[in-house]
């Protein structure tokens, strides 16, 4: 008989986009004449830009052809994709080097798969409210979780506590589920900790193309000192409408090292890639043609003018709140707008009021956390026609 990973006793029993989709389905069920509208879980809605879908094609194409089909890729990631991470990194005043770019299917994976670098004794440092794959991921090896506050106190921006050691840190900005995005000088003072403590900051920018405010740095790479010690992860799903093609990429910059209890330096770009050649076959040569054409200035300019229509969805879900006296952050930098519950409800209790009588789906504080008990997410992913409807019906509902 194997013995299992009880870790996973550990864990909640669903996942949270399953108990939605759950809720929602029993719902649904049981009300086939309501229409809901879908806010919740941030899965974009657009058409992926005319350049991207140009280049997919292209790579369908070459498949077709005995002089360009193409087998086995690279597990890092084509070097042509790599080349054009590089180019758009540095578009944006960021220098990186094409052999601390890897190519994967998305950054929720990443996040997920690069806790097989550390070992279980480690002090991991994560901000509550999180998005929970930080947290599940470490539960599933069973190491221990030390979480910092992130609250209306501190606009859900928390700061390092140099009482306090940590050897892995999770950041996220701008934030899921919060929308916050942290300033250079606060990074700065994040990264200016985790040098003193000679720890690692894992940094989730999947959502750094919604920055609006220029003076916001969009890669942890901007800040001084932080190719020592911070390990970036990025996705398309949202910059280019790849929730469901998939590709993301993570960069472990070569300065990265730290010592082993032998003595010996390890270099951590050296262990990921160890690990993704044992353990990842890379992703389809088709999508990454796509993704290098989204990386390029005209697909770029595609891209963004979709962000610009979730951005304005955004707005209009920001408007009604203020209309309704609800306070709410995030919105501005980010597609999240995360705002207090009504009445001071229970998210769970306010999730189960908008589904029954609004038929509208956000997604509950309270499954990123303790701090996120009273507090609401909604996306500004949906069509523009159903943000307005679903405003409309909270309208009428408070």
């Amino acid at each position: 008989m194997p013995k299992l990973n009880e870790n996973y006793l550990n864990l909640k029993e669903s996942y949270l986009f399953s108990e939605i989709a759950h809720r929602v389905n029993t719902y649904t069920a049981a009300n086939p004449d309501k229409t809901v509208i879908r806010l919740g879980i941030g899965d974009v809605t657009l058409p992926i830009g005319s350049k991207v879908i140009a280049e997919l094609h292209e790579g369908v194409d070459a498949l077709a052809s005995a002089e360009t089909f193409k087998g086995y890729g690279p597990e890092q990631g084509y070097e042509f994709l790599r080349r054009a991470i590089v180019d758009y990194y540095s578009r944006n005043n960021v220098i990186i080097e094409a052999d601390e770019v890897f190519v994967s299917d998305g950054a929720k994976s990443d996040t997920g798969n690069i806790t097989d670098l550390f070992d279980r004794d480690n002090v991991i440092l994560i901000p509550d409210p999180v998005y929970p794959v930080y947290v599940d991921t470490n539960i599933m090896n069973g190491r221990s979780i030390t979480y910092i506050d992130a609250n209306e106190e501190n606009h859900f921006l928390p700061m390092p506590d140099h009482n306090v050691h940590a050897d892995i840190i999770y950041i996220c900005s701008p934030n899921n589920p919060t929308g916050a995005a942290y300033n250079k000088e606060q990074l700065k003072e994040w990264v200016d900790y985790a040098l003193e403590n000679d720890a690692l900051l894992l940094y989730d920018s999947a959502y750094e193309c919604f920055i609006t405010d220029s003076t916001l740095p969009r890669s942890i790479y901007a800040i001084e000192g932080s190719k020592k010690c911070a390990i970036e992860f990025c996705s398309l799903s949202k910059t280019a409408g790849f929730t469901g093609t998939r590709c993301g990429y993570t960069i472990v910059p070569k300065a990265l090292k730290f010592a082993a209890s032998t003595g010996a330096e390890l270099s951590l770009n050296a262990m990921w890639n160890r690990r993704q050649t044992t353990k990842f076959n890379g992703v389809s040569y088709i999508v990454q043609k796509g993704a290098a054409a989204a990386f390029s200035e005209k697909g770029m300019a595609q891209c963004m003018e979709n962000i610009a229509y979730y951005q304005k969805n955004a707005k209009i879900i920001a408007n009604t709140l203020t209309r309704k006296n609800i306070r709410w952050f995030g919105g501005i930098n980010s597609p999240y707008i995360w705002f207090k519950c009504p009445d001071e409800m229970d998210s769970w209790d306010f999730f189960d009021h908008l589904l029954t009588d609004a038929q509208v789906v956000g997604t509950p504080g309270a499954g990123f956390g303790r701090n996120g008990q009273k507090f609401f997410r909604l996306t500004s992913f949906g069509s523009r026609e159903n943000t307005v409807e679903a405003m409309e019906r909270i309208e009428r509902l408070f």
